[in-house]
């Protein structure tokens, strides 16, 4: 930095710069930016950068539209009058130092709740409060501090997804460079006398120089502008070692041109970036090709009650159009946006905006998707579509993200770094031995040494071994969060599973009803109140009753998890439950029962035989042998005798247990160094589920969507539990054979390269192919063991 240069942006500060806390700035922009950091304690951001602003453009009345109510409402994700959310693709997110700033935006602007940075996309998800802060006042800060969001009034995905073609521009360049420079190159290399010696040699020589120039600073840019950042974070990426290549053919060439010594090596300085391009553009095809995303979302194993003609059916939330009508059970999340047309509700947002206080909504009011609802059902009138990848949203939420080990991905990266210092050093001693032994040669090993060990195919074996196997369950209805999922189920030792609603099938085999005789208007109220619940047991009493509900609402509703459901219609007053909620002495426990009071007379109760899911004993056996198996129940004991003799002798039984019983065990487990797989209804379990190391719910045809789940198992396929941890695990064995195939590409191109029987461009070649082998190889292998298994 020179004397005279603005401490944010580096630029000339000119005669008359601004001065503040003995620190000099070109403007009060500059300044006002960093007065913002340092008084938030954010002052260290410019240890991670000299010079990591640049000079804010004129803001001022550049953002007055978005004072308009109607335009920012068709910006907004989600606005409840109270707390706003906004989705922003932000161009210039480029490095760890960006995603830092704009994740602290909630220190810069006390309006900001929370602000989480996507950084393969480029896009800040904001949450913040309405009534604290607007819209302009945000994107005047981010504009203000150098990330000047995209705003299109339009379609912004549109543009946002839009393909870019500089790596097709770069790469046409370096082919147009690279041909021509060969033909250029020929009568040197045929050592052609006479006349092209005395008149066109030179001629020759400095076009190819020329012809070099916008190869190296435009079509290779790329690697330079990585490796500089990565090495301004004293961080030695992968594309370090490849900058230096190109920069040591360069320089050489252009020297031995200037000094009219040979024509230097453009031929292979063009050939080099040629190639480089070439491979990460097949690179790109390929993960293309095999893009698990698109699968993954469509897929999503989300329905909903969907009301026509009176009649209830379940849909997938894919085929919900606008109009439709849907019914909202307690607890179930609304996947769509929605105008409330029945029933009062009090929504639950804390999967969009993190806050937890429920809000009250009446009749005629909007919804919006994400929302949770808590205080019965209620039914809506669609307005809009959404697209599966919003659920994904949520179920991504950083608020449920659990802290992560050490995994695959981390060592990845740890072992590409310590690569890269291991490479700089061998072609620095190489460079050394060869110099003095053949100079002619030595800047070819040390570029080829450089180029052949870059570690790309190293880093491509884990996000694609778990990328394609994370299609691959989605194809298989076992939907997955993330692909570190996969590496958890693969480290799992204890397997502990809920009763009803995980092993018991929800289309129970035979209900009973002791008691006194209940009359039609009771069964019509009983059955109004059961229908907000989602509870597995409930769920089965509702399809088991056959009288209509009652067509006037409920006065209150409320549903206690693990306990039982509360509600008033007029006069009456009606509870359902177990025997304690329902203040009745425990004659008899070993039984799965639903008792009945009305207006505290206990009427009786629901008994019901549970019909186990099909070959649950097998599934219990062949887990048994490799993992400890433990039910963890909210029932009584009333089938604990048949349960033992059904599975496992090793099997241990808890039961009468509280939500918060579950995850408590659950974490005694966890302190004593078991790592636990959760396998739950996604109801009453969502503790337990978010507490496990992998938390999976089973799914019965309903929605059944939380955040607290890491997957959502097809509750038809849970006869194959053992096969989906089994693949889990033979997954991480693939990309350890992965590791070891790559370290063999690159000990066996280092050693051609170091004897001196690799040129830089044949590295050129055979280092983008080795990535696409290996991704080759990791994608066919995991196709392979899926079928095989």
């Amino acid at each position: 930095m020179s004397l005279n240069s603005c401490y944010h942006c580096g630029a000339d500060c000119g005669k008359k710069p601004v001065i503040f806390n003995n620190k000099e700035f070109c403007c009060n922009g500059c300044k006002t930016v960093y007065e913002i950091l340092n008084v938030n304690e954010l002052s260290c951001y410019y240890d991670l950068e000299s010079n990591p602003g640049t000079i804010p453009s004129e803001i001022k009345g550049k953002y007055a539209y978005l004072e308009n109510e109607e335009i920012v409402s068709n910006l907004l994700e989600f606005n409840d009058s109270e707390i706003a959310v906004i989705e922003f693709y932000v161009p210039s997110i480029h490095c760890s130092s960006c995603i830092w700033v704009l994740e602290n935006l909630s220190k810069l602007n006390n309006g900001v709740i929370t602000s989480l940075v996507n950084f393969p996309e480029k896009t800040v998800r904001i949450t913040y409060k309405i009534e604290a802060t607007n819209l302009k006042d945000i994107v005047e800060l981010m504009t203000s501090i150098a990330y000047e969001p995209y705003i299109s009034l339009g379609d912004a995905d549109a543009k946002k997804n839009k393909v870019s073609k500089t790596l097709i521009y770069q790469l046409v360049i370096a082919a147009f460079a690279f041909g021509n420079i060969m033909m250029l190159s020929f009568p040197e290399y045929f050592q052609v006398d006479g006349f092209w010696i005395n008149k066109y040699k030179i001629i020759f020589r400095w076009l190819m120089f020329f012809m070099s120039i916008p190869v190296v600073f435009y079509s290779a840019k790329d690697y330079f502008i990585s490796a500089y950042k990565g090495l301004s974070h004293k961080i030695l990426n992968i594309d370090v070692p490849v900058a230096l290549g190109i920069s040591v053919l360069f320089i050489r060439s252009s020297t031995e041109v200037f000094l009219n010594i040979s024509a230097g090596f453009f031929d292979s300085l063009t050939g080099l970036v040629f190639f480089l391009l070439l491979g990460k553009f097949f690179q790109q095809k390929t993960y293309n090709f095999l893009s698990f995303e698109r699968d993954y979302k469509s897929y999503f194993p989300i329905a909903v009650t969907k009301i026509n003609n009176n009649k209830e059916e379940a849909i997938p939330v894919k085929n919900v159009c606008e109009g439709d009508r849907l019914l909202i059970r307690n607890e179930e999340l609304i996947p769509v946006d929605g105008i409330l047309i029945k029933g009062e509700a009090l929504i639950d947002y804390s999967f969009v905006t993190g806050e937890s206080v429920p809000v009250v909504k009446k009749s005629g009011d909007k919804l919006f998707a994400g929302g949770k609802q808590t205080a019965g059902a209620i039914e809506i009138d669609v307005i809009n579509t959404i697209e599966q990848s919003y659920l994904t949203q949520l179920w991504s939420n950083a608020v449920f993200n659990k802290t992560k080990e050490k995994n695959i991905k981390n060592i990845t990266d740890s072992i590409s770094k310590y690569f890269t210092i291991v490479i700089l050093s061998i072609a620095f001693i190489a460079g050394i031995y060869w110099y003095f032994k053949n100079p002619n040669i030595a800047f070819n090993i040390v570029t080829a040494v450089l180029i052949i060990a870059c570690p790309c195919a190293l880093a491509l074996s884990a996000p694609f071994a778990f990328g394609n196997m994370l299609r691959i369950f989605g194809y298989q209805k076992f939907y997955l969060k993330n692909t570190e999922t996969i590496e958890d189920m693969a480290k799992v030792d204890t397997l502990i599973f809920d009763k009803t609603g995980t092993i018991t099938s929800n289309d129970i085999s035979k209900i009973k009803y002791e008691g006194v005789p209940l009359s039609s208007d009771e069964l019509q109220l009983i059955k109004t109140v059961i229908r907000a619940s989602n509870h597995p047991l409930s769920r089965a009493l509702y399809k088991f009753i056959e009288e209509p509900c009652l067509t006037e609402k409920l006065d209150y509703f409320e549903e206690i998890l693990g306990s039982g459901i509360q509600a008033k219609y007029r006069n009456n007053q009606v509870k359902l439950g177990a025997a304690s909620f329902v203040d009745v002495s425990q004659k008899n426990i070993n039984e799965t029962v639903i008792y009945i009071s009305i207006n505290e007379e206990l009427k009786g109760k629901f008994n019901f035989s549970n019909n186990y899911r099909k070959d649950t004993q097998n599934v219990f056996n062949e887990l048994s042998k490799k993992y400890k198996l433990i039910i963890l129940s909210g029932d009584n004991e009333g089938e604990k005798e048949f349960l033992s003799k059904m599975l496992p002798k090793e099997t241990l039984f808890k039961f009468n247990q509280k939500p918060e019983d579950k995850l408590n065990f659950i974490k005694k487990l966890q302190q004593k160094g078991a790592h636990v797989l959760m396998l739950g209804d996604g109801l009453n379990d969502a503790g337990a589920l978010a507490q496990s190391n992998v938390g999976i719910a089973i799914s019965e045809n309903i929605n059944v969507f939380s955040p607290a789940c890491d997957g959502i198992l097809d509750a038809n396929l849970f006869n194959k539990i053992p096969k989906f941890l089994t693949l889990a695990s033979k997954t991480i064995n693939i990309i350890k054979i992965s590791f070891i195939f790559s370290f063999s590409y690159n000990i066996i191109g280092l050693y051609f390269a170091l004897t001196g029987q690799l040129t830089p461009i044949v590295a050129a070649i055979l280092m983008p192919a080795s990535s696409i082998s290996i991704v080759i190889f990791v994608t066919m292998l995991t196709n392979w063991i899926s079928k095989k298994n």
